[in-house]
């Protein structure tokens, strides 16, 4: 039952019961959620209180509305392992997806505007605005930037398309051995936003990452936008994670 007494709104209450029923099998893929009137009896709330629950889970990508048709639990959004130290399109392809990437500008070298999180902040090193997409859908776009020391010339490869992890190993002769990588919810910027095809409002996952490499700590550092309404972004934790 609902507990009007919790500091918790009635809405998300319900959301997350029914977030649980969905995950625990109860409505199965494919399955009709009871209507806003039945939801509303069963709980003894309004009905405009149900249609807050339920546009929370539409955000969340756990149930779709058909018009005329009702609400229904949509199939499992597949898994991206996007947060392992081997790079973005081989988490994609070892998640069963093709994904297409482009370039959104050229690489250039600049001076990197304050932020405490970004081991560039007030330095100068090479960035790039990467898109990403599946099926033609964008989910992901990612901010990056590179130590210019390090990565020499790195403006003058053919980037487009490629494999930047490989790029790096191959080219450069260097291999991640860790990351630091923090995550929130976020409200993208308009360019962001429009980049990615969301609607106002619409808010994200973005995760900061710093790699590290032999001798060149915090040497590559990612702004990654990862749209959550088409896949799941997860993060393998090894054994060596938890100790």
């Amino acid at each position: 039952m609902l507990n009007p007494g919790s500091p918790l709104p009635l809405y998300q209450q319900l959301a997350e019961q029914l977030s649980r029923d969905i995950a625990s099998g109860s409505f199965a893929p494919g399955a009709r959620l009871p209507s806003e009137p039945e939801l509303a009896r069963r709980h003894s709330i309004g009905r405009p209180t149900v249609r807050q629950a339920t546009e929370l889970l539409v955000q969340r990508g756990l149930v779709e509305r058909r018009r005329g048709s009702g609400t229904f639990v949509r199939n499992a959004p597949r898994r991206v392992d996007l947060f392992s130290l081997g790079g973005t399109l081989s988490s994609f392809r070892e998640g069963g997806l093709e994904l297409t990437t482009k370039l959104l500008g050229k690489v250039s070298e600049r001076r990197v505007p304050g932020d405490p999180e970004n081991p560039f902040s007030e330095r100068r090193a090479f960035t790039l605005t990467r898109l990403s997409s599946v099926a033609k859908k964008p989910v992901l776009l990612e901010r990056l930037y590179f130590d210019p020391e390090i990565f020499v010339g790195l403006d003058q490869l053919p980037l487009a398309g490629a494999s930047l992890s490989r790029v790096v190993e191959e080219r450069y002769y260097l291999k991640p051995t860790h990351a630091e990588q923090s995550f929130r919810v976020d409200l993208p910027t308009e360019d962001v936003r429009q980049a990615l095809d969301l609607l106002p409002r619409t808010a994200v996952l973005l995760v900061k990452r710093a790699l590290f490499f032999p001798r060149a700590p915090r040497a590559i550092f990612g702004e990654l936008y990862c749209r959550t309404d088409e896949l799941v972004f997860a993060q393998t934790i090894g054994r060596e994670t938890l100790t």
